[in-house]
């Protein structure tokens, strides 16, 4: 299997078929979608719709924050302009959309894999995985050897070895890393729709358990046009500039 892994998709139509495109020259023949198909970006239809298309023939979706907050009462601690998104985006969904928002579960399980959108230590409380401990936290509240997540838009890689102890990687793009059987790693692919570690392009991994090899992707797309979309929607414009700046 060469598994596909995007998160945080937001909306982002130029990103998210770019990715895609990728992923299929790189023969994916399974995907996993982990949370935030929509918020911030100017397709929330069109991309909850491809999903549902792939879900269809198999892929594994779960529910991120912005994903809950489109279907459900804004959360009173969001930023202004983020519950501005979620309005605009729950006025562009149809009924079929929303409710397959509604009830994504909160994680998925397949073999020896958990697919999360943030910790799996209390998933709905939506904590951010950004140090050692935060992964450590993470990674004891289950027992599956590899944890997929997102809700972090930075790409990142941790490991808990077979003795405890704890590790961190940065991906580069491109380099394959060796995933060993012994240790635990939680996995981080970063954002598909709005990467914010100061490169615009977009991110995706992909992982193949034949081999055992991890690859962390940086994929080149028009996001001058996204973020065009993003004004012309009327979207607040710093969702376009990070686009732009990749903030």
């Amino acid at each position: 299997m060469r598994l596909a892994l995007l998160t945080d998709l937001h909306a982002n139509r130029e990103a998210f078929e770019a990715c895609l495109a990728h992923a299929a020259g790189q023969d994916a023949d399974q995907y996993a979608f982990t949370g935030d198909l929509v918020g911030y970006g100017a397709d929330p239809g069109w991309v909850v719709d491809t999903v549902m298309q792939h879900v269809a023939r198999g892929a594994i979706v779960v529910q991120g924050n912005h994903d809950y907050s489109a279907t459900r009462e804004a959360r009173p601690q969001m930023h202004p302009e983020a519950r501005e998104a979620i309005e605009w985006t729950r006025s562009q969904l149809n009924s079929e959309q929303a409710s397959f928002l509604a009830e994504l579960p909160l994680t998925q399980e397949r073999g020896n894999m958990l697919f999360v959108h943030a910790s799996a230590a209390d998933p709905i409380k939506w904590e951010y995985i950004t140090t050692l401990e935060d992964a450590e936290r993470s990674l004891r509240a289950t027992r599956s050897k590899l944890v997929f997540c997102g809700h972090v838009h930075t790409p990142a890689l941790y490991r808990r070895a077979d003795d405890g102890k704890m590790g961190s990687h940065v991906p580069r793009p491109g380099s394959k890393v060796l995933i060993k059987p012994q240790h635990q790693h939680l996995v981080i692919p970063g954002s598909v729709g709005q990467p914010r570690d100061g490169n615009c392009s977009a991110c995706y991994a992909l992982y193949d358990d034949a081999s055992r090899e991890l690859t962390y992707h940086r994929i080149v797309y028009d996001h001058g046009a996204a973020a065009r979309r993003v004004i012309a929607s009327g979207l607040p414009i710093v969702f376009a500039m990070r686009l732009i700046e990749g903030l």
